[in-house]
Formats: C-alpha cells, sequence, structure tokens
C-alpha cells in the first residue's frame, strides 16, 4: 500500500512539475513584453515633448548607474534630455509586484500535486476495493506497468494515450487518458495563448521602430517622412496600449481578479445608451432599436455595456457602408435578452466554433482590412459567463449575423 501511494505521489510530483514549468515560461516572456512596452511609451512622450520643427538626427542612451540613465535626443539645433530614473524607479516597483505575485502563483501551484494525488487516489481505492473481494492478493506488476506506460507518455505531444494492452487495467486507462487530455488541452491553450500574445505585440514593436528608423534616416529632411512617421508610431503605440489592456482584463479574469460591482439594471436603457452613441460615431451605417418593458435584470453596468458595444462594433467592422444595425432587447418569462443584427458579410458553419476563442479571426484576407487583435469577442464572451448568461450565434455567409444575449430576470 505504502509503495502505491509513493508510486502515486512521483507522479503527481511529475505532472505538476512539468506544468510549473510551462508557466514559469509564460511569466518570464509577459515580464519582457510589460519592460518593452513601458519602454515605448517613454520614448514616445519623450519624443513628443520636443518642439515642432527640430528634426532628430540621433539619439542615445548614457548613464552609470540605475538612478542616471538619460534617454538623449539630438536635432538639428539642439539637444533634449530626459531623466528616466523615475521610469526606472515606477517600473522596477511594478516588477517588482508582478514577480512577487507571480512567485506566490508558482509557489500555491506547487499544492497542485497533492490535488492530482488525490484525483488519482479513487484509483488506487478500487483497485484495493477488487482485491478484498475477490479475495486474491494484488499483484503490483499490474501497477508497474502501468507506472511505466505513464512514465513513456510525452508531456509536450498532444494525444499521447497510455496502453498497456492489459484489459484488467482498461477502465484505469481510461481515467488517466481522460485527466492527461484535459491537462494537454490546458497546457496547449497557455502556450498558444501565450505565442499569440508575443506575436500581437512583436507586430506594433516592430513598425514603430521601422518608423524610428525611417525618422533617423530621412525625417529630419522631409516634412512628409516626418508627419507620416509620427503619426503611425503615435498609431501603433495606441493599439499597442489597447491591446495590452484587453490581455490584462483577461488575465485578471483568469486569476479570479476581475471583480463585479452587480446592481439592478434596466437592460433597455444599457442598450439605448449604445445605439445613441453608436449613431452618433457612426455615420455609415443605419442603427435601429427595438425596446422591451420590465427588461431588468443584476449585472455589472460598464461591463455590461462593454459587451454591447463589443458585438455592435464587430457588426459594423463586417457589414458594408448603408447597411442596417439591429439592436433590440424583449423580456420572455423569467429571461431578459438582448440581440445584435447585422446585414453583413456573416460566417461559415465551421467558423462559428471558434468565433470566441482568443486570438481567433474567421477570415485571414478579410482582418488584414479591418484590423483588431481578435480579442474583443473573448472578452464579450467572458463577461457573459460572469454573469450567467448563455449566448446564441446565427450567422449566414452574405446574409449576416445575429449575436443573442440571454441573463437571467431580476424583478
Amino acid at each position: 500500500m505504502n509503495n502505491v501511494s509513493k508510486r502515486t505521489s512521483s507522479i503527481a510530483r511529475r505532472i505538476n512539475t512539468a506544468f510549473c514549468f510551462n508557466k514559469l515560461k509564460a511569466f518570464f516572456t509577459l515580464d519582457l513584453l510589460m519592460v518593452l512596452a513601458s519602454f515605448g511609451f517613454f520614448c514616445q512622450n519623450s519624443f513628443r515633448t520636443i518642439p515642432e520643427g527640430e528634426s532628430v538626427k540621433r539619439f542615445s542612451i548614457t548613464g552609470d548607474s540605475y538612478e542616471s540613465i538619460v534617454l538623449n535626443f539630438f536635432t538639428d539645433i539642439s539637444e533634449y534630455s530626459f531623466p528616466m530614473d523615475e521610469y526606472a524607479h515606477f517600473m522596477g516597483i511594478i516588477l517588482i509586484a508582478v514577480i512577487a505575485y507571480q512567485l506566490l502563483n508558482l509557489l500555491f501551484s506547487f499544492a497542485h500535486t497533492s490535488k492530482i494525488r488525490r484525483s488519482l487516489k479513487p484509483l488506487n481505492e478500487l483497485a484495493l476495493q477488487a482485491e478484498a473481494i475477490s479475495e486474491v492478493p494484488l499483484d503490483t506488476t499490474k501497477f508497474e506497468e502501468l507506472e511505466e506506460a505513464i512514465l513513456k507518455v510525452p508531456v509536450d505531444k498532444k494525444g499521447a494515450r497510455i496502453s498497456t494492452g492489459d484489459r484488467d487495467l482498461a477502465s484505469i486507462e481510461a481515467a488517466l487518458n481522460s485527466l492527461i487530455h484535459r491537462m494537454q488541452d490546458a497546457r496547449m491553450q497557455q502556450a498558444r495563448f501565450v505565442d499569440d500574445a508575443s506575436h500581437e505585440l512583436r507586430t506594433p514593436i516592430a513598425v514603430i521602430q521601422g518608423y524610428a528608423n525611417m525618422l533617423d534616416r530621412w525625417g529630419k529632411d522631409d516634412p512628409a517622412v516626418l508627419e507620416e512617421s509620427i503619426t503611425a508610431i503615435k498609431n501603433e503605440s495606441e493599439n499597442m496600449k489597447e491591446l495590452i489592456d484587453q490581455l490584462l482584463f483577461l488575465a485578471r479574469g483568469d486569476n479570479g481578479r476581475q471583480k463585479l460591482s452587480m446592481e439592478k439594471l434596466n437592460l433597455s436603457d444599457v442598450m439605448r445608451e449604445v445605439w445613441e452613441e453608436s449613431m452618433m460615431i457612426d455615420s455609415e451605417h443605419k442603427y435601429l432599436f427595438e425596446d422591451g418593458e420590465n427588461c431588468y435584470i443584476n449585472g455589472d453596468l460598464a461591463m455590461i455595456k462593454q459587451s454591447v458595444r463589443i458585438f455592435v462594433q464587430n457588426a459594423a467592422k463586417y457589414s458594408d457602408k448603408g447597411n442596417t444595425i439591429k439592436l433590440s432587447v424583449k423580456r420572455a418569462g423569467d429571461k431578459v435578452s438582448y440581440m445584435v443584427q447585422d446585414e453583413g458579410i456573416g460566417m461559415a458553419g465551421e467558423e462559428l466554433s471558434h468565433i470566441f476563442e482568443r486570438f481567433y479571426r474567421s477570415d485571414k484576407a478579410r482582418n488584414s482590412s479591418t484590423g483588431g487583435s481578435g480579442l474583443g469577442l473573448s472578452i464579450a464572451k467572458w463577461i457573459i459567463d460572469a454573469h450567467q448568461g448563455s449566448v446564441e450565434v446565427i450567422s449566414r455567409q452574405d446574409i449576416g449575423t445575429r449575436m443573442t444575449v440571454t441573463f437571467r430576470a431580476s424583478d
């Protein structure tokens, strides 16, 4: 019995060690991206303080210590220096806080070993009970075969399965294979999220660097190049800030730190506000609104409104100019629903099952012109799930898409 328990603990530790190592790599990547992004913002803000009409020839970073680092811009008229001590001090505090949180997260992750061991414990007890019923001494060789089969399963290979060929272990193998499948899916989702986030952040950084080089080479003599470069750097910085905000939102949601301020809301009022602001900022589409009566729910006002905005903006993005976008609210029994319907290009059936996945884009060619990070619908889905709601998507290519979100009514 003690030998079986030790083997179970050993397997649990191996599984958890691989998980913690992958989480550590993900944390390191995120820290590096935060430092690069914040340095880019500092450079942009410093560059904007240079008087108009002066062309930047080059820049440098000087300093002998942590507290004396200075960013220098050299123009055709003067030299401008921007001490980075406050920035470095601020980023140091942020990084210390983030790293402290990550270390605590990793520390708590080690407790998963006992959880995995407890998950495997019923399997051991089942084997022992079968032994008692049959009054046949427990054959530990079967467990040794099972352990060898488990140790041969590659952690990073999707679809890997345990197979000993022993019929007596078939049910145990099925349970373990199900557990391994879920763990592999979770690991792959985490790795894909980190890879996609790195890719999305790398693009604006590369654009900013490219235009900075263009400024250095030709911007001092060509006002058109200067204007184009400044506009592009500003736009890419805003895109990067929006992406980071979305990533932080989802990270807080995954860690249970995204708090909701629940209150009784009139969903009709929320939809009306989004309808009015949509007509004001978007004159290229027609917006219709159909009101409902007694459409009260319990929810976070800002979150619910954000989810509606995401669906409306998505509808406008994939609809031609002059198309109609309809917003409506209705109540049916103890359910309250809001609907956003467009006359856009729609989606194929196989795409609908992926639209709420992070960084997923339904049409690669279409995204090249519409832009977006692929996180909006993921955020909307998280908000709906956090309110115990549901979303139904009906879409037909070249006809349009209808999003229907349903919550429990509040009387």
